[in-house]
């Protein structure tokens, strides 16, 4: 968390702000050295040219060939507006013309585990997880033999390597859990287990999840919020993920929240029956 229409959203409302903007001054304020934050005084001087977004990352291409990559990992918040605990990094920019917003950018990130740094435009050997990115699930370029071919290559379950972000990019905890109770997957189901029309289910049932909380400006559960500090709306429309203990919206059965790949997951025990193998997770939490 956030995921991908939470970050969606944010780049959605940091685009027209921010593109065209000179970057006066990029610094470190309470976050330690290190590759997370690295190369941000690069920044000084570059117009921000566009603010793209792969999987969970957002990515703003600087007028002099370097690249902005923020994470807002588990906790991070961007805003105009300086927060009063948890500021990491910020960025200071080229006033408007006209009265707008504060000409600053802060990173507050209470957990710490964002990213906020400066690397050479598509150099991204720091950045593993981003270099390995699969396709955009929203995209054209995804069809459904392509997803179901790359879940046949992995014996893992099906949601660890849907979190893994191999198969697809930007599911995260949350909207993997709804669109596997959506697809009626058990998500202890190894991948490669998965059938050409179960994995063509699952494709569509992402996509749904993923268009619905983006229409809804994405989900708060607790820290997210938009750039103007708005929280997502997608929260009440959650059918499974954080609601262990009531009952499934569709047949009624109690959900269950147990452990898998060291992940808290939700499902229902009568939609979503366990695969024929012997299950990769522990005990109810």
């Amino acid at each position: 968390m956030p995921e991908l229409p939470e970050v969606e959203t944010v780049r959605r409302e940091l685009e027209p702000w921010l593109v065209g903007r000179r970057i006066l001054r990029a610094a470190r304020a309470d976050a330690p050295e290190g590759p997370k934050y690295a190369g941000l005084e690069r920044a000084a001087g570059q117009r921000v040219e566009g603010v793209t977004r792969r999987g969970k990352f957002l990515l703003l291409p600087l007028s002099a060939g370097d690249e902005l990559i923020i994470h807002l990992g588990m906790t991070g918040v961007l805003s105009p507006q300086r927060p009063e605990r948890h500021l990491r990094a910020y960025l200071e920019l080229e006033p408007q013309p006209a009265p707008g917003p504060n000409p600053a950018l802060y990173f507050r990130d209470p957990r710490r585990f964002g990213r906020f740094l400066v690397v050479p435009a598509g150099d991204y050997r720091s950045l593993p997880t981003l270099q390995a990115l699969g396709p955009e699930p929203l995209g054209a370029a995804l069809d459904a033999p392509g997803f179901a071919a790359a879940l046949a290559r992995s014996s893992t379950p099906v949601k660890t390597y849907l979190l893994g972000q191999r198969p697809v990019a930007g599911v995260g905890n949350i909207y993997a859990d709804e669109a596997l109770w959506r697809a009626r997957i058990h998500p202890a189901t190894p991948a490669r287990a998965l059938s050409r029309r179960k994995a063509g289910a699952l494709l569509e049932a992402i996509r749904e999840v993923l268009s619905a909380s983006l229409a809804a400006q994405g989900t708060t559960l607790s820290d997210y919020r938009r750039v103007n500090g708005e929280v997502g709306a997608y929260r009440s429309e959650l059918r499974v993920y954080g609601r262990e203990g009531e009952p499934c919206p569709r047949c009624g059965a109690i959900i269950a929240k147990i452990t898998l790949g060291g992940r808290g997951t939700h499902l229902c025990p009568r939609c979503q029956r366990p695969p024929h193998t012997k299950l990769l997770y522990t005990k109810p939490l």
